[in-house]
């Protein structure tokens, strides 16, 4: 779907995604891709332009041709505030990322209505290509919190994606301990979810505070025993500034 369209596959195309607006695959398309909640929020699916949908599939050649239309923004967003670029970055599409990333006047950390921006959904997804891409942009901020005060690194450790969390500890620019709202840090998502490797990759690092409470008090080896991650609480009980006494343990 990325390339050798024929004369006659690019005109059907754009002969829909032209028009793609008022397409009724919309709720279908966003329904597989957005949860529950978010699709019952969203009034509005004219919001959704072909060219969206283009980037969510990768199609090149047919968002270079919907660009040249007038009217159509590269930055234009939908109903929950998302970009062209950000949904081929969400959807992991390299070749749509690079391709508008070299689009004139692209905004490449522009975030969505829940404050997360196309890196930040790439790294939730564990997109590292995509990832990487973005880092080589000196407008990208790879540290930037979310609505929910949640940065990269955090997503990444919470879904357990390791060599998004490798390539992110490589950057002096990245927090590996930054707190969200909720007060939980990366390691606390990671412990969680009981992602054995992420939790050893950030104590590796002096910077990372692994008995850090939460606003509710509660530490990463409190999640970890909850869940009955035992790999993960073996090695938070190995540190030497980790309190397991209050768990019993």
């Amino acid at each position: 779907m990325q390339g050798g369209l024929s004369d006659s596959g690019k005109t059907l195309a754009l002969r829909l995604f032209g028009q793609y607006q008022c397409h009724i695959s919309i709720r279908l398309l966003l329904e597989h891709t957005l949860p529950w909640y978010t699709i019952d929020s969203i009034a509005d699916f004219h919001k959704f332009t072909g060219l969206l949908c283009a980037s969510i599939f990768g199609l090149v050649e047919v968002s270079r041709a919907l660009i040249i239309i007038d009217g159509v923004n590269i930055n234009g967003v939908d109903e929950t505030g998302a970009t062209p670029l950000l949904w081929a970055a969400r959807s992991g599409s390299e070749v749509a990322v690079k391709f508008l990333l070299g689009r004139e006047g692209v905004d490449p950390d522009k975030p969505d209505s829940n404050g997360q921006t196309p890196i930040s959904w790439a790294a939730q997804n564990g997109h590292e290509a995509v990832v990487k891409l973005l880092l080589g942009r000196e407008d990208v901020n790879p540290d930037r919190p979310d609505g929910y005060g949640r940065t990269l690194i955090s997503w990444a450790a919470r879904n357990g994606h390791e060599g998004v969390v490798k390539l992110l500890l490589g950057r002096k620019d990245v927090n590996p301990d930054k707190p969200d709202k909720s007060g939980r840090t990366p390691i606390s998502w990671a412990a969680e979810s009981g992602n054995e490797v992420v939790v050893k990759l950030l104590l590796g690092r002096e910077d990372v505070k692994p008995d850090r409470p939460d606003r509710r008090g509660d530490t990463p080896i409190f999640y970890a025993t909850v869940l009955g991650h035992e790999a993960v609480v073996k090695l938070l009980k190995e540190q030497k500034d980790i309190n397991a006494d209050k768990l019993g343990l």
